[in-house]
């Protein structure tokens, strides 16, 4: 049976671009699209081209040279983004125009100083007018986590019958528990008109560390489009992570459910943002982070040295990393000593490893990690160094 696919919605431009202090110019934002086209996201949201001239360029930019992907431009309910976000979208093969505006009583009331009624009014308007320029149009209501559901049904049944292609069901404050969450897109798809007609995407924040349950929970009640960012960057606590709900799918078959991402270009991926964007990964980023694949424990160390699966989910040459690292420190086994020894030339037996092992745990204590280096010095300084080399 053949699985459905998900599409990969990549906002690293856009929303992964908010991070404070991690402005992109229009050069690097053409050498990150390049490489998301090459990645097989689906969709590149670009930026939001009535928010600055430099964003306009940067989607104008973007729009030229990508040749597989859908290119996005967001904007507000305005009918002046909207020309905008067209008139930068122009060149692009396949354009989407991002539209809408806050659902949630919190927004109507203190950001809009409005109503119900008028909302779905700007919705209808908005979408409608968008239709006008591009046939994809997707539409967001921004803060539906905080939505109540009957509302936002009705929301999305404006947007739907205006033109829209897809509804996007920001999680924007990252409130939702993950039950709640897929609760609400099974609402959307069990009670609004048309909704078989349209894509409905999960956009999650990770201000709790649930984005991504969440976004998964999405998917599993229905959506079929995620809304992610390389290395999960992003506004506050940052978004969904691209590398974490692809490798999900990949690794639970069962669900059925896969995307188009090359997983190889993963970690060439997450390098060249973390690069462009002067932020730096955290080590123990799932997937991409630098001890993703690293064992220090002596057990896990024995384990992974024995068979790799003992200890590790993913062959980390499935998200382009070259190996499992193996990292000496205090906690390291007579195993991984000699595994590291073996990789650097030098074969010993049990007992000449014992005599090896000792030494290694004094130098050991002494420093944070052992290097290949350090191990030709702590076999040159033991008993049985003459033995080794001579065998």
């Amino acid at each position: 049976m053949s699985k459905e696919l998900i599409q990969i919605f990549d906002t690293t431009l856009r929303d992964g671009e908010q991070v404070p202090g991690c402005k992109l110019n229009t050069q690097q934002k053409v050498i990150i699209a390049t490489q998301l086209d090459r990645l097989g996201v689906d969709i590149i949201e670009a930026g939001f081209p009535a928010s600055s001239p430099g964003d306009f360029q940067a989607v104008k930019k973007v729009s030229n040279i990508v040749k597989n992907a859908i290119v996005c431009g967001l904007t507000r309910a305005v009918e002046k983004d909207i020309e905008v976000a067209y008139e930068a979208l122009s060149k692009a093969r396949r354009p989407r125009i991002h539209t809408g505006i806050g659902t949630s009583d919190s927004h109507i009331k203190y950001k809009f100083n409005s109503s119900r009624k008028n909302i779905l009014e700007r919705t209808h308007r908005a979408v409608s007018y968008a239709k006008s320029y591009v046939e994809d149009i997707e539409f967001y209501a921004e803060d539906a986590g905080r939505t109540d559901n009957d509302y936002l049904a009705q929301v999305c049944e404006a947007a739907i019958k205006a033109g829209a292609t897809v509804l996007n069901i920001p999680d924007t404050t990252g409130y939702c528990l993950p039950a709640e969450y897929g609760a609400k897109i099974k609402y959307l798809k069990e009670h609004v008109k048309g909704i078989d007609k349209v894509v409905l995407s999960c956009h999650c924040h990770n201000d709790l560390g649930l984005a991504t349950a969440n976004a998964i929970e999405g998917i599993l009640h229905g959506a079929r489009q995620i809304e992610c960012t390389v290395n999960g960057i992003g506004e506050r606590a940052g978004n969904t992570a691209l590398e974490e709900v692809v490798m999900i799918l990949k690794q639970h078959p069962n669900l059925e459910l896969d995307t188009q991402i090359k997983t190889k270009e993963l970690f060439a991926t997450s390098q060249l943002v973390a690069h462009h964007m002067g932020m730096l990964t955290q080590p123990n980023k799932a997937i991409v982070g630098a001890n993703a694949f690293a064992h220090s424990s002596g057990i896990h160390q024995d384990g992974v040295i024995k068979n790799r699966e003992t200890y590790e989910i993913m062959n980390p040459k499935d998200v382009g990393v070259t190996n499992s690292a193996i990292v000496l420190t205090a906690r390291s086994g007579r195993a991984a000593l000699a595994y590291k020894a073996k990789n650097i030339g030098y074969e010993m037996t049990k007992i000449q490893l014992d005599d090896v092992y000792s030494n290694f745990l004094k130098f050991a204590d002494r420093h944070k990690e052992i290097m290949d280096s350090d191990i030709h010095q702590i076999i040159e300084t033991s008993n049985v160094y003459n033995e080794i080399i001579s065998a």
